[in-house]
């Protein structure tokens, strides 16, 4: 009798746990992303690569860094793609000069106590950068940052496009301008959404603008990328993370987005952000496209 009753319970036990299991494995992984093209690009390549695995996806793909980062810690966001710097300077304050390496260990072990998981980091690293049209760094001899800072301090004036994140944050355009010693008029610092930053120094609105390193409109626009010569921007690879929970209940995730991690680098993501940004295809498309050639679909 107590035999049939403990057999009983330990069948009862075991058919719960496996219930358990499979709807943590068929729950809903909530992916998100930011608000600009490369963030949409990984957020969408990750949902079709998910649903094509079996996984249910609920996708938010337009959402401010801050309020996505604040979201993957309150569990309403299961897996983006952050870059390595932010965390490292904007969401863990760390502002020792750190190699990409020991960046990844640092961030990977702090935000373990907050319950996410960094997985392997890309080869694509998307630091924030300074731009000029190519003829008009040619004309004034800019190459680097530091030659701006001289033609600055030099009587130079200069128009800087810039969003409202980078003006304000902690590695943003103050303790640039620290770092090189100089320092636009307020007057001449354009703020405005990081996409129309390429347009208006396209269009000569400005004469200078802050970009993103891997986007696809700085070669078809014809910039010039200004040399960071002393390395003020850390390391940005682009990488995937998920919250602890949900990759213990769905290890399978991990190894898939590892495996679209791999895929990436600077060239094949500036060239993805080009044909969204320049070519106007969709970002649907291209995201399929690029799975299928890849090998993941």
């Amino acid at each position: 009798m107590i035999y049939r009753m403990l057999t009983s319970l330990v069948i009862s036990l075991s058919l719960i746990c496996a219930v358990i299991g499979s709807a943590s494995a068929n729950s809903t992984i909530v992916v998100g992303g930011k608000k600009f093209t490369e963030q949409q690009l990984v957020a969408e390549m990750t949902a079709q690569l998910l649903r094509a695995n079996g996984y249910k996806v609920d996708k938010r793909a337009d959402l401010g860094s801050s309020v996505l980062r604040a979201a993957q810690e309150n569990g309403q966001v299961d897996v983006y793609w952050e870059y390595t710097g932010t965390s490292l300077i904007t969401y863990n304050k760390i502002t020792d000069k750190l190699s990409a390496e020991e960046t990844y260990k640092r961030i990977s072990e702090l935000d373990a106590q907050k319950g996410i998981t960094w997985l392997n980091p890309s080869k694509a690293n998307n630091t924030y950068a300074l731009a000029m049209r190519k003829v008009d760094a040619e004309k004034d001899g800019i190459v680097s940052i530091s030659d701006l800072a001289k033609n600055v301090a030099a009587g130079k004036s200069y128009k800087f496009a810039s969003n409202a994140e980078f003006f304000s944050r902690p590695d943003g355009l103050r303790p640039l301008q620290e770092e090189y010693g100089f320092e636009f008029e307020r007057k001449n610092i354009v703020r405005m959404d990081g996409g129309l930053t390429y347009q208006a120094l396209r269009d000569g609105q400005v004469d200078l603008a802050l970009v993103l390193s891997t986007d696809g409109r700085i070669p078809a626009f014809g910039f010039l990328v200004l040399k960071d010569d002393k390395g003020f921007f850390p390391g940005y690879a682009l990488t995937p993370v998920i919250r602890t929970e949900v990759l213990e209940g769905n290890p399978g995730v991990g190894e898939l987005l590892n495996d679209l991690a791999s895929k990436l680098d600077d060239e094949t993501i500036a060239g993805l952000n080009s044909r969204v940004d320049v070519e106007r295809e969709s970002i649907e498309g291209v995201s399929k496209e690029f799975l299928q050639q890849s090998g993941l679909l």
